[in-house]
């Protein structure tokens, strides 16, 4: 664990900051010590002072990517507005495509899903991200804006295989496009899924 004091949690924070770029640029075998170091404009002994190595900086830094990724789908999901335009927002948002994802590149990592303790994140990340779109889309499908044969989970599913699936194509590719045109022939699908003006309650 790291320090709490002012300065020793900037320091911290630093190395933390350093090592989810360089996880998601390299990988985890490309992630040295040295290179989170000079990374961080942090000393050796700063590191070891904060974290017991590099596996216990890379749980701290797969923690924190999966903590962000969290918040930022929870503020699409949240936002005012109807469930399908909420999945539009959370799928439209702005994003690093050809880097990829910053959870879903580790999950393909082999020394990452090797450390159960580097994996626990991925896992609990996409399990909340299924059923918290789960839920938006439940909620629409109560309000109306899709028919009761519906499967919000089933669909929320989808979602994020066609989104982690995007990153995979877009970076095969070295062009975005893709990414994008995988996104909105999903969001056409769901709106294929719209009920009907008459069949609303």
């Amino acid at each position: 664990m790291y320090s709490t004091g002012m300065s020793g949690t900037d320091t911290a924070h630093k190395l933390i900051e350093a090592t989810q770029e360089l996880l998601w640029e390299r990988g985890y075998v490309g992630t040295s010590p040295r290179a989170i170091q000079q990374r961080a404009g942090a000393g050796q002994g700063s590191m070891y002072h904060h974290f017991g190595g590099k596996p216990d900086l890379a749980r701290a830094a797969v923690r924190k990517s999966a903590q962000e990724m969290r918040a930022a789908a929870e503020a699409d999901l949240s936002r005012e507005g109807s469930a399908r335009e909420r999945v539009r927002a959370y799928l439209g948002r702005e994003r690093s495509v050809l880097r990829g994802c910053r959870i879903g590149g580790l999950a393909q990592d082999p020394d990452v899903v090797a450390d159960p303790e580097l994996r626990a994140p991925l896992q609990e990340t996409f399990e909340w991200l299924r059923a918290r779109l789960t839920e938006v889309l439940a909620e629409g499908r109560a309000n109306g804006e899709f028919g009761p044969a519906f499967d919000p989970a089933g669909t929320a599913a989808t979602i994020v295989a066609v989104v982690q699936g995007g990153y995979v194509l877009a970076r095969s590719a070295g062009d975005p496009g893709p990414f994008h045109e995988a996104l909105d022939g999903l969001l056409r699908l769901l709106d294929c899924q719209a009920a009907e003006p008459g069949t609303r309650s």
